[in-house]
């Protein structure tokens, strides 16, 4: 039994990345996806996609490499974990490695950025940090 899928997700990237294999596999729920589609809008994943295989919702996506077939993915870091969660305020959210990286949110107004909810003014759960 899986107690943490969003850190299986963040490992099979991490393990993709690491072989340098493109296409990456997983069951979909809604927060998995929308942790990808954020990825995909900064780069660090191409083609999200959800589907359907012998009946169970999966998603699928590409991992991205640059021209010397290193990719973008460099860190997947999990914070917050089922069994200690991690809140901060819009002012206490942190820069990941000075602004190179990036922080995603779980606010009151869905998945962001750790940019965008300092924006909007908005705490939150931090989910993982990328870069």
């Amino acid at each position: 039994m899986m107690t943490d899928p969003i850190s299986d997700m963040l490992t099979r990237i991490r393990n993709a990345a690491m072989v340098k294999k493109t296409k990456v596999e997983l069951p979909m729920s809604k927060i998995k996806y929308a942790i990808a589609k954020i990825l995909e809008a900064e780069g660090y994943l191409e083609g999200v996609e959800a589907f359907e295989e012998a009946g169970k919702p999966m998603l699928r996506f590409r991992v991205k490499y640059d021209e010397a077939r290193r990719s973008k993915v460099s860190s997947l870091k999990r914070i917050s974990t089922p069994g200690r969660r991690v809140y901060m305020k819009a002012d206490e959210l942190p820069r990941v490695l000075s602004g190179f990286g990036l922080a995603i949110i779980s606010t009151p107004n869905g998945l962001m950025t750790g940019n965008e909810a300092r924006k909007r003014r908005l705490g939150g759960e931090i989910i993982c940090e990328v870069f």
